[in-house]
């Protein structure tokens, strides 16, 4: 049996979840006639404590959408060093946007003073202006890291201050909410823009949001289409995002003990770096001494994983890994980094 740890995108849409979509009422979203997408976007809207949300295709363009819509092109902006915005995303900010990039901050976190001390006054002799600053919560290839909230309100608050805007991507966010034991709205509050995923932990088979005040999303809804994500009878999808969001948030908990339980497995093992009390959601990382020769090894043994570096490999546990199997896969992987 195969074991896919490569990331919670790879799960696959439940019957019941198959049926909620089969049955979806749909109409055209161009004209804003999609019952299916109108729902969503309310239901959004509503978790995220934002008076309005846009339905987009993915979470790349959601970014994407974002910047367009908060910064203009030489502006600055203020990221997490190692944000997925910078390295996952093929440039697409440089082209799409032509923003640069200021990555601050150590292991996906970064505190009022760091922003401050990045941050680049408008009108200077040389400097770009900084008008966004990014948090990413959770935070990919930091290991799956939850954003002090308390760091994220004083960073809002400051960037405000200097008429900075606050964009959240929060592919993960509902990760971060049941990990501390928040709810989303509060995580999001203090943000003029947050993203949102239904295709990773959540398990829909696509499709992300775009949640903000109303003002901001329907300027969004331009850069959207500018970029190919207008649909039209995308209530198949919507509906997909809907049920996730009925039925596959609590259980984000039981992703995030399976994750623990991998890292604590693989820090038996004295061929494997990490320091499980890092993590505190569904992704793992851990280093060993050749990432490539480590994830082929872990595929011959049926176990899928990531390289992130050449000594780097990211797992990821989500709804379609049970416990045992994520106990089989630890054997595995540690297996294979001892060379057994």
């Amino acid at each position: 049996m195969r074991i896919d740890l490569r990331s919670d995108t790879v799960t696959l849409p439940s019957p019941a979840m198959r049926r909620a979509m089969a049955e979806a009422e749909v109409g055209d979203d161009q004209y804003g006639e999609d019952p299916s997408v109108n729902r969503l976007q309310e239901e959004v809207a509503g978790l995220l404590g934002k008076e309005a949300a846009l339905f987009l295709p993915t979470g790349t363009m959601t970014n994407q959408v974002a910047l367009r819509t908060l910064a203009r092109a030489g502006d600055d902006v203020v990221v997490p060093h190692e944000a997925h915005i910078v390295l996952h995303e093929t440039g697409a900010a440089a082209a799409n946007t032509g923003v640069q990039f200021t990555p601050i901050g150590t292991d996906g976190l970064f505190s009022a003073d760091q922003f401050e001390a990045a941050c680049k006054p408008p009108g200077h002799l040389i400097y770009p202006p900084t008008t966004v600053v990014i948090i990413e919560n959770t935070h990919n290839r930091a290991g799956g890291v939850v954003f002090p909230q308390a760091d994220a309100v004083a960073i809002c608050h400051s960037a405000h201050e200097r008429g900075v805007a606050c964009y959240l991507d929060g592919a993960r966010l509902l990760n971060a909410a049941v990990a501390v034991g928040s709810r989303a709205s509060e995580l999001a509050e203090p943000f003029d823009l947050v993203g949102l995923s239904l295709s990773k932990g959540l398990g829909a088979p696509g499709g992300s949001m775009l949640a903000g005040s109303r003002e901001l999303v329907t300027r969004a809804i331009r850069y959207r289409r500018m970029q190919g994500g207008a649909m039209r009878q995308v209530g198949i999808l919507a509906a997909a995002g809907s049920y996730a969001l009925s039925h596959n948030v609590d259980r984000l908990a039981e992703d995030h003990a399976n994750a623990r339980l991998l890292a604590d497995r693989l820090a038996a093992s004295a061929a494997i770096g990490i320091e499980p009390a890092r993590v505190e959601t569904n992704i793992v990382v851990f280093t060993v001494a050749d990432a490539a020769a480590f994830v082929a090894g872990c595929r011959e043994r049926g176990v899928l994983v990531n390289a992130f570096t050449p000594t780097l490999v990211r797992a990821v546990t989500h709804l379609d890994v049970t416990r045992a199997q994520c106990d089989a896969a630890a054997e595995a992987m540690v297996a294979v980094a001892e060379g057994a």
